[in-house]
């Protein structure tokens, strides 16, 4: 059972993917995003290649525990990626996952300009990662 991780951004799509026994997560890929159907293209290429059976998505939240401004858009995206692959995304809170992701990346000492190419996959690793953890407790 593999769970793809998607951390969903106005311009780039974070990828991550678990193991076949959904216990660990690893950076996938970063979509660059084009149009709607070319971006639900891609992730149904990744999830056919992978044989996904779940996708998890990050929820912007607010830090109160509101739905954010960018709730909507993401949910909008959710539904189309439903009807175009077939599998029911799950929501995962993702407050403070760039920022989280962010913190990591310059600890590893890594450049500003590397971070720009790598902060989505990690975000949506760290997303995947900790609805995997949850799972694994319930």
């Amino acid at each position: 059972m593999k769970v793809l991780g998607l951390d969903v951004g106005d311009k780039k799509i974070g990828v991550a993917l678990s193991d076949e026994l959904g216990l660990t997560a690893q950076g996938l890929t970063v979509i660059n995003r084009t149009s709607l159907k070319k971006d639900l293209e891609e992730i149904k290429k990744i999830i056919e290649l992978h044989n996904i059976t779940e996708v998890v998505i990050g929820y912007p939240r607010n830090m109160n525990g509101t739905a954010g401004p960018r709730a909507e858009l993401v949910e909008r995206f959710a539904r189309e990626l439903y009807k175009f692959t077939g599998i029911k995304p799950v929501f995962w809170d993702e407050r403070l996952s760039t920022v989280e992701a962010e913190k990591l990346l310059i600890s590893g000492d890594i450049s500003r300009r590397k971070r720009k190419k790598v902060i989505d996959k990690l975000a949506a690793t760290l997303i995947l990662s900790g609805y995997l953890n949850y799972k694994s407790k319930n």
